[in-house]
C-alpha cells in the first residue's frame, strides 16, 4: 500500500476493495503474471470483433430491402474480407511485434502526421467500441422485455460502463478472467443454435435451393444486375460494423504472454474462424427462416423465437433468456478491448507528444487509469447523447475504424513494394494487404457517403477536432523542447563559469574525498532526469544561497509510463539509466568541493516515492531544506494544466502536512 492510503487510511481501505492492492514493480514475474495466453486475449481482445456479430449482420440483413436470400452472397463477401483483414493484421504484427497497431504503421510506415490521423481516429473508435457494445448488450438484454420496459434501457447501459471502468481500474487480466464464463456460454449457445437451425432446414434443401435461384432471379428482373449488385455491396458495407474489432489484437501486443507474435497469431486466427462461422451461420438462418425486422427487438432474438418455437413455451423461453443474457454480456466483455486498447493507443500518442503526457502515466495497479476514466466518461456523454441507438453509433463507428484500416493497408502495401528485392514472398504479402486496402477503402468510402447525412459528417467532425487538437499539442511541446534545450545549454555554460569562479572547484576531484560536513547544511534536490531543470535549480541554489548549502542529495524518481512498462528487459534499461542520472549531479556537486549523494527509486506516482524516500531521510538530517523547480509559462497557456506535470506542487502539498519546507524555483519559458 502507498504511503497516501496509509495517510488516509479509509481512503486507502476503500481503494483495495474496490480496485485492489498496488502492484510491486521489484517482481521479476510481474509481466508474465499480469500478460494473456491466446485464449484469454481471444475473450480480453477477440471478445470486441466476436460481439459484432451481434449487430453487424443485422444491419447487413436490414439494407437488403426485402430480398432476403441476397444474405447467403453478402455473407460470403463478409467472411472472405474477414479473412482477409485478419490476414493482413497477422502480417502487421510480425512487421511489429512491440504492438501500436494501425498508430504505429501509419507513424512508421507512411508519416508522423497520418499516424496521428490514424491514432486519433482509433481513439474515437475505442470509445465507440465502448458505447456501442454495451447498448447493443442493452439492446440485446431488454429484447426478452415487454416493450413498456424499454425507458430503463439507458440507464442499464450506463450502469454497465460505470462497472466496467472499476473493474478496468483493477487490471487488464482481473477483468478477463472474471468475464471468462460469459464469453464461453456466448460462443456455446450461438454455435449450438446455428447449427441446430440449419439441421432443421436441411430437408428442406431443394426448397430452399429454388427459393434462392427464384428470389435471386426476382432481384435482377425488378432491380436489373446492376441494381441487384448494388443492394449486395450496400448491405455489405452497411454490415462494416462485423470487421471491427479485428485490429484490436495488434494494439494489444504489449498485454500478450511471451512469444507475443506466436500468442497473437493463435488469437487472431481464434477470432477469425469464431467470427466467421457465428457471422456466416447468422446471415444464413436470416434468410432460411425469412427473419421479419422488429422495432423492439434484435434480429438474433427473432431468430431464436423462430428456430425454438416447437420446443414449447418453457424451453423456448428459458433457452432464449440465456443467450440473449449471454450475448448481452458478451457486448460487455467486448467494451473491453475499448478499456484495454484506447488508453494503450493515447499512452503510445502521448509518449510521442501528441497528447498530454499523463496519459502515458499508470496507477499502482499497472493500468493507465487517467485513460481508463477518460474512454469510460466520453463513452457515458455518448450514450447520452445517441440515448443509446446502435443504428445511429454503427455509423459513427464503421468510419473510423475503416479509416485506421486504410491506412494501415496503405502502409504496409508501401512497405512490402519497398523492400520487395529484400523479401521473399513479398508479392504474396501485397496482394494480401493490396485487397485488404480496395476492400477497406470501399467500405470508407461507402459508408461515409451512404450514411452522410444520418450521421457521418459528425464522426467526420468529431475525428478532424480531435485532429487538429493534437497538433496543437505536439507545436506546443516542441516548442517547449526547443526552449528546454536553450536552458539546459545555458545552464552548462553557467556551470563552467561558477567553476572558474570558485576556488574549491577541481574538475579532476575524487569523490571520495569530498566528505559529508554535519555542519552545514543540506539540500535536498528533487531531480527529473539530468537536464536543464534539474541544473537550474542547483546553481539557483548557489546563487541565491552562497555558502549556506555545503551538502547535495539529489532525489530521482523514475516514473513507469506504458512506453517502460513492456517487459522485465527495458524495466532494467530504465533502472540503469536512472542511476546514471543522479551519478551525474553527484560529479557535478563533488567538482564544486560539495558531498553529493544520489538516491532514486522507480515507480508509478512520483509524490508518494518522493515521500517514502524522505520520511526515511529525515530523522538522519539535521534541517534539511528540499529544493524544486518548476516550468512557468510567460504566457498563460489555457492547457498548460493538462499538459504539464506539476508534480512538485503535489509534494510540495504533502510535506507541508508534515511541516517539511520546501522551496520551489520558477523556471520561466518564453
Amino acid at each position: 500500500m502507498t504511503d497516501a492510503a496509509e495517510t488516509f487510511p479509509l481512503i486507502g481501505k476503500i481503494k483495495n476493495i474496490f480496485i485492489g492492492k498496488a502492484k510491486t514493480l521489484q517482481d521479476k514475474s510481474i509481466f508474465h503474471k499480469l500478460s494473456l495466453v491466446a485464449f484469454f486475449a481471444w475473450i480480453g481482445l477477440g471478445a470486441d470483433g466476436i460481439s459484432s456479430s451481434c449487430y453487424g449482420p443485422e444491419e447487413a440483413y436490414r439494407n437488403l430491402q426485402g430480398h432476403s436470400m441476397l444474405a447467403i452472397f453478402v455473407a460470403m463477401g463478409t467472411v472472405f474480407t474477414i479473412f482477409i483483414i485478419s490476414s493482413s493484421y497477422i502480417q502487421i504484427i510480425k512487421l511489429f511485434p512491440q504492438g501500436g497497431g494501425g498508430y504505429l504503421v501509419g507513424s512508421k510506415l507512411l508519416s508522423p502526421t497520418i499516424g496521428m490521423v490514424s491514432g486519433c481516429a482509433l481513439i474515437i473508435d475505442y470509445v465507440l467500441t465502448i458505447t456501442i457494445s454495451v447498448s447493443s448488450g442493452a439492446d440485446a438484454l431488454f429484447s426478452f422485455f415487454p416493450e413498456t420496459m424499454q425507458v430503463f434501457k439507458l440507464g442499464v447501459a450506463i450502469g454497465g460502463v460505470c462497472l466496467l471502468i472499476l473493474l478496468n481500474l483493477r487490471g487488464v487480466k482481473e477483468s478477463v478472467v472474471s468475464l471468462t464464463p460469459i464469453f464461453v456460454i456466448f460462443i456455446v449457445s450461438h454455435v449450438f443454435i446455428i447449427v441446430y437451425a440449419i439441421i432443421l432446414k436441411a430437408n428442406d434443401f431443394q426448397v430452399v435451393s429454388h427459393e434462392t435461384t427464384t428470389q435471386l432471379h426476382s432481384s435482377i428482373s425488378e432491380l436489373g444486375v446492376l441494381g441487384t449488385l448494388f443492394i449486395i455491396l450496400k448491405a455489405y458495407s452497411m454490415g462494416a460494423g462485423t470487421f471491427t474489432g479485428i485490429e484490436a489484437v495488434s494494439n494489444g501486443m504489449p498485454i500478450l504472454r511471451q512469444p507475443r507474435v506466436k500468442t497473437a497469431k493463435r488469437t487472431m486466427v481464434l477470432m477469425a474462424v469464431s467470427l466467421s462461422f457465428i457471422v456466416m451461420g447468422l446471415m444464413i438462418a436470416y434468410a432460411l427462416y425469412s427473419v421479419q425486422i422488429s422495432s423492439h427487438k434484435t434480429l438474433n432474438a427473432v431468430l431464436f423465437d423462430n428456430v425454438t418455437a416447437s420446443w414449447g413455451p418453457f424451453w423456448s423461453k428459458s433457452f432464449i433468456l440465456v443467450t440473449l443474457v449471454s450475448e448481452a454480456a458478451l457486448l460487455f466483455v467486448a467494451a473491453q478491448t475499448g478499456f484495454i486498447d484506447g488508453p494503450r493507443i493515447m499512452a503510445n500518442m502521448a509518449v510521442d507528444k501528441w497528447f498530454p503526457k499523463k496519459y502515458a502515466s499508470l496507477s499502482d495497479r499497472l493500468v493507465s487509469m487517467n485513460g481508463v476514466l477518460l474512454m469510460g466518461f466520453a463513452a457515458i456523454i455518448l450514450m447520452v447523447i445517441s440515448r443509446g441507438s446502435v443504428a445511429f453509433l454503427v455509423v459513427l463507428y464503421s468510419i473510423n475504424v475503416f479509416i485506421t484500416f486504410s491506412i494501415s493497408q496503405l502502409g504496409m502495401v508501401k512497405h512490402w513494394w519497398i523492400e520487395r528485392r529484400n523479401l521473399d514472398h513479398w508479392k504474396r504479402k501485397l496482394l494480401i494487404n493490396g485487397i485488404g486496402f480496395v476492400l477497406t477503402s470501399f467500405i470508407l468510402i461507402s459508408v461515409t457517403i451512404i450514411k452522410f447525412e444520418e450521421g457521418g459528417w459528425i464522426t467526420l467532425i468529431i475525428t478532424g477536432i480531435f485532429i487538429l487538437l493534437a497538433v496543437k499539442i505536439k507545436q506546443h511541446y516542441y516548442r517547449t523542447t526547443v526552449r528546454l534545450h536553450h536552458i539546459r545549454q545555458k545552464a552548462i555554460a553557467d556551470l563552467h563559469v561558477a567553476y572558474e569562479q570558485l576556488p574549491a572547484y577541481d574538475a579532476h576531484k575524487d569523490p571520495a574525498t569530498v566528505k559529508f560536513n554535519p555542519d552545514a547544511k543540506t539540500a535536498i534536490i528533487l531531480v527529473k532526469g539530468f537536464g536543464g531543470t534539474g541544473l537550474h535549480t542547483f546553481l539557483r541554489i548557489n546563487e541565491s544561497f552562497k555558502g549556506i548549502y555545503q551538502n547535495f542529495i539529489f532525489i530521482r524518481v523514475g516514473v513507469i509510463n506504458s512506453k517502460i512498462y513492456r517487459g522485465s528487459e527495458e524495466l532494467e534499461h530504465f533502472k540503469t539509466s536512472v542511476k546514471d542520472d543522479g551519478k551525474k549531479y553527484v560529479k557535478i556537486a563533488n567538482q564544486f568541493g560539495f558531498y553529493g549523494k544520489s538516491l532514486w527509486t522507480i515507480g508509478t506516482d512520483p509524490v508518494d516515492e518522493v515521500y517514502m524516500i524522505v520520511k526515511k531521510l529525515m530523522p538522519l538530517l539535521p534541517n534539511p531544506t528540499f529544493f524544486g523547480g518548476q516550468l512557468v509559462f510567460s504566457k498563460a497557456f489555457y492547457m498548460s494544466q493538462l499538459l504539464h506535470n506539476h508534480t512538485i506542487f503535489g509534494i510540495q502539498k504533502r510535506f507541508f502536512k508534515f511541516g517539511i519546507p520546501i522551496v520551489i524555483f520558477p523556471i520561466k519559458i518564453a
